[in-house]
């Protein structure tokens, strides 16, 4: 070793130099030397891993070599042999320089620490795109895993590297001292020490999936998770903006998550009419003839007529007011027709509730309520149902001689 390490220090005392110099210029020299046998070692290397890696992915079914290749695993693994060769070429180049030796020792150890870091991530990276084109985890929180994985392994490597810098008695000191400052630490990551715990909980208790539409109205988010991680969760909206929310949020703040409806046999329809009071009426016998029209009521109507003539005839009420005994209403026969005409629908979905009722009366009339749940979940599909149902039930509202409710407009008050 010291015969190679002095070969040009002895070529340059030959030719006069004196020996500090000539101490300098093997120094030189063989630094040099060791850079270019280490850069062409490193491109050989790199060049042969590319092809063999590429050569190996074009044969596989798989594309998880594929996914190596494109997160440069090869590409990092080529570079430890020619990190190794400069580790090993130290005390050649700097066998006269103790202090430097020492100094560029540590320096390779720690680029060592780093380069494995590197690979580590890489095949984090790869195991975490690997993982998304899995059917069965493509709605997993996989990001936040991954990053998890990655800090643990930064704190092993930083460890590590301190361990070679200062040594391993000192680093202890060095742990000893650092559990002090344990309270300022916690106060500087707290994000990432909730996010981390919001991650874990999120994924255990299944809260939130990757392709879940929630709705967060704290942070304006109204729209599908694309991407879930250890800080942040990425909502893009319905009108393709994307909102970042904390994770934290989502275990600390109240939010919906449609996973549930999305998971059903139907979406709900649940939407009322105002009918104002004043047109609310008993029905005579000229207007029940004349609703026997409608066709979807028409049986009912008939059932229903048989039934009270009857209970009237034989309790021998006096129906020259036609408040006595019993009657149909207009608003009565009107619920009934929504519910058959929801019954009938092709795009309700019958197996699940359906119901048109009324409400609390209000000061704005009474709530005639429908409540029923559509067959088809998706979106535009749902709007579309739901606007044809109500432009039918609107447009019926005079044939029952019931009216809606309006508010008066400025000239209905200046005319009283």
């Amino acid at each position: 070793m010291i015969k190679y390490a002095h070969f040009f220090y002895d070529y340059f005392i030959d030719l006069g130099v004196s020996k500090v110099t000539s101490k300098y210029l093997n120094l030189l020299v063989l630094l040099i030397v060791t850079l270019v046998v280490i850069l062409l070692l490193d491109l050989l290397i790199r060049k042969v891993l590319r092809l063999l890696s590429a050569k190996v992915a074009s044969t596989t079914k798989s594309n998880f070599d594929d996914l190596l290749i494109a997160n440069r695993v090869p590409r990092n693994i080529a570079h430890i042999p020619a990190l190794y060769l400069a580790i090993e070429s130290i005390p050649l180049v700097f066998n006269d320089f103790e202090n430097l030796h020492v100094f560029f020792e540590k320096l390779m150890q720690v680029a060592g620490i780093i380069l494995g870091l590197w690979i580590v991530r890489s095949l984090l990276n790869t195991l975490k795109n690997y993982f998304k084109t899995l059917p069965r985890l493509r709605d997993k929180p996989i990001d936040s895993y991954i990053q998890v994985f990655m800090i643990f392994a930064w704190v092993v490597g930083a460890g590590l590297a301190l361990a070679v810098i200062i040594g391993g008695d000192s680093l202890w000191k060095f742990i000893t001292g650092f559990g002090a400052a344990t309270a300022i630490i916690l106060l500087i990551f707290k994000d990432t020490i909730l996010g981390f715990v919001a991650s874990i909980q999120v994924s255990i208790n299944d809260m939130v999936r990757i392709g879940d539409w929630i709705t967060f109205e704290k942070f304006g988010a109204d729209g599908d998770v694309i991407e879930i991680n250890l800080a942040t969760v990425k909502v893009q909206n319905f009108d393709n903006t994307i909102t970042t929310i904390p994770t934290y949020a989502l275990i600390s703040d109240s939010f919906k998550n449609w996973r549930g409806m999305t998971n059903s046999d139907g979406r709900r329809i649940k939407r009322h009419m105002l009918i104002k009071q004043t047109s609310i009426k008993y029905l005579n016998t000229e207007d029940i003839e004349r609703l026997k029209k409608i066709e979807i009521i028409s049986v009912y109507l008939n059932t229903m007529q048989d039934k009270i003539n009857s209970f009237n005839a034989s309790h021998t009420i006096d129906k020259s007011v036609l408040i006595n005994g019993r009657n149909l209403t207009n608003i009565g026969v009107f619920r009934k027709f929504i519910q058959t005409y929801l019954e009938q629908h092709s795009a309700i979905n019958n197996d699940m509730l359906l119901m048109a009722r009324q409400l609390q009366p209000t000061a704005q009339g009474i709530p005639l309520e429908i409540y029923c749940f559509t067959k088809d979940k998706r979106w535009e599909s749902y709007e579309y149902v739901m606007s044809d149902l109500f432009d039918h039930f609107l447009a019926a509202v005079p044939y029952f001689d019931l009216e809606l409710f309006e508010l008066p407009n400025d000239t209905s008050f200046k005319q009283c």
